[in-house]
């Protein structure tokens, strides 16, 4: 089977369809197929390196759009190459091509990756005002001539593109997850320690995420200063392309906790596993997360994940009793780290494996990959 997948960018500091791609390519790969990728990337734009996959660079795209009719061209003139297409993302320009080039033509989904949360409705309404034109225009019509539209969790699901109307789409649920760590973990974490050796040694609670106002970093800081022991330290990994730090720096330090907190940047490979391995806990107090790969992430390694009721595959976590869940707010926040320091060694330990056995039954990639086919309607190659 040759299955093409198309993404607005590589760039693996753009969040989670980036790494969704990276990912998926080697689970279709392991699992025997072909498949490409076409992005709206910049020829030589350094994001167009997959390892045994070809990468169609067809930008630069126009703006965060990315309107670029090279794209369009190169798919009509390669689209009958490829059993089936897999869109990722929504609002761009690449899902008004794979409609106009597809429909009809050849069975493609749609993954959301979050991007009709309702989250986005209530935190931006003038940016919603300006969705729901295009909804009315295009996106409702991308979604609707989709062989289905793929969510990561029931959750997603249930509440996607509410507040747009004549949602006509059909909605599947793919179980996302990731392809986990390879290597010792002991190698693993003497590669995070040696970039940040202040880590080493010490016990320390794990941000890592992009650096955004939906992820709660600063209900993080300020129940980290609230309810960490006082040998704790806090990590914070990933990219801040809103310029969010600074001000989490001065809250960090009008708290008295700055000189406990290690900014990491974003973290890749080996550096990232070990970065998880050598955790206390891993915590995601966010606002809107569709699934949250950094929380499967975490079950992979043994660490324990400390969420908020936000991360759609919170209920899930809960029923495995594979983490802890609160609100995601101050007090709920406070909560997740008060009653993790309370647990028992004992307690830890049973949650550990009780999130290990969740990731594989769960949240491994491999398991994604044949729902990804049955939604295309395609039989496993």
């Amino acid at each position: 089977m040759r299955l093409l997948h198309m993404v607005h960018t590589l760039n693996p500091e753009r969040g989670g369809p980036p790494e969704a791609v990276r990912m998926f390519v080697l689970a279709h790969q392991r699992a025997g197929n072909e498949v490409e990728v076409a992005t709206l990337d910049a020829a030589e734009s350094g994001f167009e390196k997959l390892a045994n996959c070809p990468v169609h660079t067809c930008g630069p795209g126009a703006g965060s759009y990315g309107y670029a009719p090279r794209l369009e061209h190169w798919l009509r003139a390669n689209f009958t190459r490829f059993d089936g297409v897999i869109v990722n993302g929504v609002w761009q320009f690449h899902g008004v091509a794979a409609r106009r080039v597809l429909a009809g033509r050849k069975p493609y989904v749609v993954f959301a990756h979050g991007m009709l949360d309702p989250y986005f409705m209530r935190r931006y309404p003038l940016k919603h005002l300006k969705k729901l034109v295009y909804w009315l225009l295009s996106e409702r019509r991308n979604l609707a001539n989709a062989q289905a539209v793929c969510f990561t969790s029931e959750q997603e699901k249930r509440i996607a593109a509410q507040g747009f109307p004549w949602r006509r789409f059909r909605g599947v649920v793919v179980p996302y997850g990731t392809l986990g760590p390879e290597g010792d973990p002991e190698a693993l974490k003497a590669a995070f320690f040696a970039q940040f050796p202040a880590l080493a040694g010490k016990p320390y609670l794990l941000f890592l995420g992009r650096i955004h106002p939906k992820k709660g970093c600063d209900l993080l800081i300020e129940a980290f200063a609230q309810a960490a022991p006082g040998d704790y330290l806090l990590a914070l990994a990933g990219p801040d392309h809103t310029g969010t730090r600074p001000e989490l720096e001065a809250l960090a330090g009008r708290l008295g906790v700055a000189n406990r907190v290690q900014w990491t940047g974003m973290l890749k490979g080996d550096a990232k596993w070990g970065a998880f391995y050598g955790a206390e806990a891993f915590v995601l107090p966010s606002h809107q997360e569709n699934f949250g790969i950094a929380v499967a992430d975490a079950l992979a390694c043994g660490t324990i994940p400390l969420i908020s009721d936000q991360v759609n595959i919170a209920p899930d976590i809960l029923a495995d009793g594979a983490g802890l869940v609160e609100a995601d707010t101050p007090e709920g926040t406070r909560r997740l780290i008060e009653r993790f320091v309370a647990m028992s060694p004992t307690r830890r330990d049973e949650i550990r494996r009780q999130g290990v056995n969740a990731y594989r039954r769960r949240y491994a990639l491999s398991n994604a990959v044949l729902e990804v086919y049955r939604a295309l309607g395609l039989a496993q190659g």
